[in-house]
């Protein structure tokens, strides 16, 4: 009788896979811009409107978190989840913006490799969040994508160390080679911020079962 008495908000798994999406198309609008550096204003005005998005979705998500009573999943859980997923986005909007600000006009290839492993990043993110509906239905999808998102995060790494090596051995500017290490970094933390949310996934599912 009290359960049916109390708030209950089944909306959050409809948060975090709204979000998800949010940071999927981010990270596509970032990987047109590596195709076609010549579009980067255009891009940063959508990544920047993606961005608010994400905060709405954000803002909504902890404002239903301080009124129930009552969540399918621990009340920290959700609100680290929502947040940390918020970083990403976060992350790829401060990258643009630096972007912009560098006067980007060539692109490196390593940065088409980096924004097409974010965007496989966040899809397989996006996939394990749909999974937690029924966490005990789809435990091993969960697993499995999560452990694409891992292995994501691995390949950004050699990624960026081959970046920087060849960076720093071929490009004679010096100015040219602070703002490329720094966009090479702000991109292979992206994707660190995708392993965090993947790891709390687990922690949930670990949680729960």
């Amino acid at each position: 009788m009290l359960k049916r008495l109390l708030p209950f908000e089944t909306s959050f798994f409809e948060f975090f896979e709204k979000h998800s999406r949010l940071s999927i198309e981010t990270c596509k609008e970032l990987a047109l811009i590596a195709q076609t550096p010549s579009d980067l204003p255009l891009r940063v005005r959508r990544i920047k409107e993606l961005e608010h998005q994400a905060d709405d979705v954000a803002r909504e998500c902890i404002a239903a978190l301080h009124r129930t009573f009552i969540t399918p999943i621990d009340r920290a859980d959700i609100h680290r989840l929502i947040k940390r997923l918020d970083d990403i986005v976060d992350a790829i909007d401060a990258l643009a913006s630096r972007m912009v600000l560098y006067d980007i006009r060539l692109v490196w290839p390593e940065m088409q490799l980096l924004t097409t492993i974010l965007v496989n990043a966040t899809s397989e993110l996006h996939g394990a969040l749909c999974g937690l509906r029924n966490m005990n239905g789809d435990l091993e999808r969960i697993q499995s994508h999560c452990a694409s998102v891992y292995e994501c995060e691995k390949e950004a790494d050699e990624v960026l160390r081959t970046a920087l090596a060849r960076l720093f051995n071929e490009e004679k500017d010096p100015v040219t080679v602070i703002k490329w290490k720094e966009i090479f970094e702000r991109l292979e933390r992206a994707t660190d911020h995708c392993e965090t949310v993947a790891n709390i996934i687990e922690g949930v599912v670990i949680e729960a079962s």
